[in-house]
């Protein structure tokens, strides 16, 4: 085994020296794993020891810092209980399972807002996440990202990430990001998530991210009242804001779309199909009344019982098409520039 993992080191830093710098964007071929024969790199993270590393904090590790080119880690199926951060040094970096058995490969920890550090202070919602995300250019395709911390009447400090985004030009295809307050960390960076599924009850889909939600199911597990995104845009400079695009809301309510964590909290949602568990009055804003003014909350075109705006806050907007058409591809997320799918 320790031959193997000197040559496999010894292949890793061969490709990134000899090599030109990586294409700046992200393609399909990066999401998946078709032969890896012809693969140019690929590290194998197994927790039965058939692989790279037991662990996939492991399989990271493997690779060089300053990488120029792409990594695809492939982690075969298992629950993996471990927190993983993926520097910003390590860039180009793919996490690949089985795409269309998402639930069998699984990320999965437990820490809570009010769990202490080494030095006795309550790590945060930052300090929660399973997985971290601090590099750019990184995708991932098959993977569930589980935080299986539960709530309690009465709780308090109960945030828990599952998934922290903070690197630029991520990509998310066919993920599920699962936990109850604060799920998904978007929390800066411009990003795509295509047909993922994300299920929290307050706030989870939280941060001040630029990112856009395509075809994604939006599960709510809300039993006494819940919130699905809490965007965290505090100033017009601020060139941030979740788009929801064709996506799927479901599960238990009464929920609200979005509450304002910012002051200029942007929040649209375009085509999507929302159940009867949407709250009537839809937004919040979140004991800031003078956020009636300055948010950018929106509807358009949604479709379903949960849609219906009659009762809806009267500050939030019911968008035209050329209101929403900023909203509504890819070009949101400047994706000429990063994304060649």
């Amino acid at each position: 085994m320790r031959r193997r993992m000197s040559l496999l080191v010894l292949l890793l830093e061969v490709n990134m020296l000899g090599m030109e710098c990586s294409r700046n964007y992200i393609t399909w071929n990066d999401l998946t794993v078709v032969n890896r024969s012809r693969s140019k790199v690929i590290v194998v993270a197994d927790r039965n020891g058939r692989g790279d590393s037991r662990t996939v904090q492991g399989a990271v590790d493997k690779v060089p810092d300053n990488n120029t080119e792409r990594v695809k880690i492939l982690i075969h199926p298992g629950i993996y209980r471990e927190k993983v951060v993926i520097p910003k040094s390590k860039p180009y970096i793919s996490f690949i399972g089985i795409e269309n058995k998402t639930s069998e490969t699984v990320i999965s920890w437990h820490d809570k807002a009010s769990d202490k550090d080494k030095n006795g202070r309550g790590i945060g919602l930052v300090g929660t996440a399973t997985v971290t995300i601090e590099s750019d250019y990184f995708c991932a395709n098959g993977i569930t990202f589980e935080n299986t911390v539960k709530q309690y009447p009465g709780a308090y400090n109960m945030q828990a990430a599952a998934l922290r985004v903070v690197g630029d030009k991520a990509m998310f295809y066919k993920v599920r990001i699962l936990g109850v307050q604060d799920t998904l960390l978007d929390q800066e960076g411009t990003h795509y998530y295509y047909r993922a599924f994300i299920q929290g009850r307050v706030d989870f889909i939280c941060g001040n991210a630029k990112s856009l939600f395509k075809k994604c199911m939006l599960h709510s597990i809300a039993e006494a009242g819940g919130a699905i995104a809490a965007h965290h845009r505090n100033s017009l400079n601020e060139d941030t804001g979740f788009s929801f695009v064709d996506c799927t809301i479901n599960g238990k309510g009464p929920t609200l779309l979005g509450r304002a964590w910012g002051s200029y909290s942007r929040t649209i949602y375009s085509r999507c199909y929302m159940d009867n568990i949407i709250s009537p009055v839809g937004w919040s804003y979140w004991n800031d009344s003078n956020r009636k003014r300055t948010t950018d909350f929106g509807e358009f075109r949604c479709k379903g019982k949960g849609a219906d705006r009659h009762s809806r806050a009267p500050w939030s907007k019911s968008l035209t098409y050329n209101d929403a058409k900023p909203f509504l591809s890819l070009s949101y997320i400047n994706d000429g520039n990063w994304l060649r799918l």
